[in-house]
């Protein structure tokens, strides 16, 4: 068989059309994410949200999300104290390793690694639930009986992730500076008072109101993210598998990118 070389002007062709078809599906993602956030806005200001999906949400996506976080928050509290005792003791300032974990769990590591987890945890659960029950017909039911499904299903979700996202980090915040605390104390040699007043000289009352803040647009995101991506789920039980696996990598991908930018707004301040 005689192979034909592809000319280089129908390259260009094929790829110029690749790139534009991929710009076109990212704008549409992005305009049916937008549209689904402005609907859920409305909604809320509406009112007549249920207390006790709120409530059924928080423990699913809160409570059972809780050792999950506080498991990565110690650890990362003590590998962070574990690698800059060993830095630090170089320069004989292994005695401060408090004041390195205190800022960097409080400012970045806490926010964003409670973020991914609550994304691999919740984010997948709503994406598999909402999934399942799209595909299954039973928003188009909810709809057929005069229910608003955002209102039902999409409301609820975001409202907790929200919410949540920032308690569960407080609490990994403190349980990864208290890890480090361990490590420090076991490495190093110095007592829990010095290790803790180094945490207190060092994290302000900023650096927590940054941190903190930060996760509320994180836990909204990853809220909205799930909630499109579960809705817009096609193709059966195959559809289901993929729009979970989508949720996490395009939350995941969302908590990084707005992490940068909100630092930066952040940092104005």
């Amino acid at each position: 068989m005689e192979y034909t070389e592809i000319p280089e002007k129908d390259k260009l062709k094929k790829l110029a059309f690749n790139l534009g078809q991929r710009v076109i599906d990212y704008s549409d993602y992005i305009g049916g994410m937008a549209i689904l956030a402005q609907k859920t806005f409305m909604a809320i200001f509406r009112g007549g949200i249920k207390l006790s999906l709120v409530i059924e949400q928080a423990y699913q996506l809160g409570v059972r999300s809780l050792p999950l976080t506080n498991l990565v928050g110690i650890f990362t509290g003590m590998v962070l104290a574990l690698q800059f005792v060993v830095g630090l003791r170089r320069f004989g300032l292994e005695l401060y390793t408090g004041q390195v974990v205190g800022i960097a769990i409080v400012r970045e590591l806490g926010p964003v690694l409670t973020a991914l987890m609550v994304a691999a945890r919740g984010g997948s659960g709503i994406a598999a639930e909402l999934g399942s029950m799209t595909v299954t017909e039973q928003v188009l039911a909810i709809e057929a009986m005069g229910a608003n499904p955002i209102v039902k299903l999409v409301i609820p979700r975001v409202l907790v992730t929200t919410l949540v996202t920032p308690i569960l980090t407080l609490i990994a915040d403190v349980l990864g500076i208290l890890g480090g605390m361990v490590v420090s104390v076991i490495e190093s040699g110095v007592s829990t008072s010095f290790y803790l007043d180094q945490v207190k000289r060092t994290v302000e009352i900023e650096d927590v109101v940054s941190g903190i803040g930060k996760t509320f647009f994180f836990g909204f995101l990853i809220g909205i993210i799930s909630c499109y991506q579960g809705l817009k789920t096609s193709r059966g039980t195959e559809g289901v598998g993929n729009s979970t696996t989508l949720s996490v990598v395009i939350c995941s991908v969302a908590v990084f990118v707005s992490d940068y930018f909100l630092t930066k707004v952040f940092l104005l301040f």
